[in-house]
């Protein structure tokens, strides 16, 4: 019970951390891989295939982040 108060008194309200800023240089690293998949003179169907799925991941993952950011995630 001592543990459950300390860490419930040491819970900042900042929903901000530090791997975000990495989650959203991935995506756009994704993003910019996609796009020059899509614009290659010979297209890879796989590569394309791929690359959009975890876009799509990432970008899902982004919409979470950027929610809990606001605070549209606390129950």
């Amino acid at each position: 019970m001592l543990i459950a108060e300390a860490a419930a008194a040491t819970t900042s309200t900042s929903h901000f951390s530090g791997f975000d800023v990495f989650v959203l240089l991935f995506t756009l690293i994704i993003a910019i891989g996609v796009i020059r998949s899509i614009a290659a003179p010979v297209k890879n169907k796989f590569a394309i295939g791929w690359g959009a799925i975890c876009l799509l991941v990432f970008l899902f993952l982004d919409v979470v982040m950027i929610m809990n950011w606001m605070g549209a995630l606390n129950g």
